[in-house]
């Protein structure tokens, strides 16, 4: 490969030179490749691994838990993929992170920004780079503006990063103590789209796409907006968390609600379940999470159901009354005493008992609004 003045191993205006091409790889790809790793093709992966000072092996399982393929030994790599597998390697050796630890925080890193990647070519350069003119091919107009998008893209993505991991530390240092830094008392709940599977055979797949979009976003902004974190998206469902259960209950019944109200939108059922949940690299696990799942997948349409646990949680707050009888003899005994009645945001109806699969016989509640305005009957 020759190297221009620039030392970024490509001409004037992005072009790869011959010896690149003779590959047999599409030229815009080398050349936008070049333009987003900001350096030029230099090492095999062995290279690469000796010029970082690790192992071969480690430096595979590195690659492998970011999310890239076997490349043999192509000379592929960059200066940036050198210096990663050193930074990586340095955490390892100064005892800040174990080998495990390496490995699980490449592949969080890769997994995460693998979709980010994947969302950002599919929903924002592919519409941004259909050509403004006639006779304007694809590939004159995609290599200037990535050219002018990359540098505030950058910026933007390390900015949120830096908020997300501010807001994750300072939940972690108010933790109890160290195992509740791993096994937290969260509530954890399920949104899932009533009769997904038979839109899907009579929607074409841009409204397909377009409504799991709105879904999304909707459930992204509600949850965010109430205090709750998003766990993850799986196209009809939405999985989030919140350390309070008045948080995720307002959450569930809002999602609910704003379904409701939009034609254009399928039912809605939620489930939510109260107890211990195992976090890793960003995702939950755990028996709360699986109760969760299949209260969703029993719950009526356009309701919440929450499990016996979540309840209590509820009724300990004074979110919800135990039953609508002991909050009328309170309100009774409140205004004799000369009192302001208690208030409480949220009902909660007991409903049958039942076996659920692989978590034995469960009390399902069904929550409601207390205000009269409840929306999810």
């Amino acid at each position: 490969m020759t190297v221009d003045d620039t030392g970024s191993g490509t001409g004037a205006h992005g072009r790869v030179d011959p010896q690149d091409a003779d590959t047999g790889e599409d030229p815009l790809a080398l050349r936008l490749e070049q333009l987003i790793l900001g350096a030029e093709r230099r090492y095999t992966p062995f290279q690469a691994a000796r010029s970082a000072g690790v192992s071969m092996e480690l430096a595979s399982r590195f690659w492998r838990a970011m999310g890239f393929a076997d490349i043999g030994q192509a000379k592929a790599l960059t200066e940036a993929d050198v210096l990663a597998l050193r930074r990586l390697a340095g955490l390892v050796e100064a005892g800040l992170l174990s080998e495990a630890m390496a490995v699980q925080v490449a592949r969080s890193t890769g997994q995460t920004t693998a979709r980010l990647a994947e969302w950002q070519i599919d929903s924002f350069l592919e519409g941004l780079t259909e050509p403004p003119e006639p006779g304007m091919t694809r590939t004159e107009v995609t290599y200037p503006l990535v050219e002018l998008l990359l540098p505030e893209l950058e910026e933007f993505i390390v900015y949120v990063w830096r908020r997300q991991l501010a807001a994750a530390t300072g939940r972690v240092v108010q933790a109890a103590d160290d195992e509740e830094m791993v096994d937290r008392r969260l509530a954890v709940g399920f949104a899932d789209l009533v009769g997904f599977t038979r839109l899907t055979r009579r929607m074409e797949e841009d409204e397909l796409g377009e409504l799991v979009e709105a879904f999304e976003t909707t459930a992204a902004d509600l949850v965010a907006a109430h205090g709750g974190r998003l766990i993850k998206t799986l196209g009809d469902e939405v999985l989030y968390a919140a350390d309070d259960a008045g948080v995720a209950a307002e959450i569930a019944l809002r999602l609910i609600e704003t379904m409701a109200n939009d034609e254009t939108m399928p039912e809605l059922r939620v489930g939510i379940a109260f107890g211990t949940v195992t976090t890793r690299m960003g995702d939950v696990f755990g028996t709360t999470v699986n109760l969760a799942s299949r209260l969703t997948s029993i719950a009526p349409r356009d309701a919440v159901l929450v499990d016996s646990a979540f309840a209590e949680e509820l009724i300990r707050t004074a979110e919800a009354p135990r039953s609508e009888a002991e909050a009328a003899e309170a309100a009774e005994a409140a205004r004799k005493a000369g009192e302001a009645p208690p208030t409480h945001r949220f009902a909660l109806q007991p409903m049958w008992q039942r076996p659920v699969r692989g978590l034995g016989v469960v009390e399902p509640w069904l929550l409601a609004r207390r205000d009269g305005t409840d929306q999810t009957a």
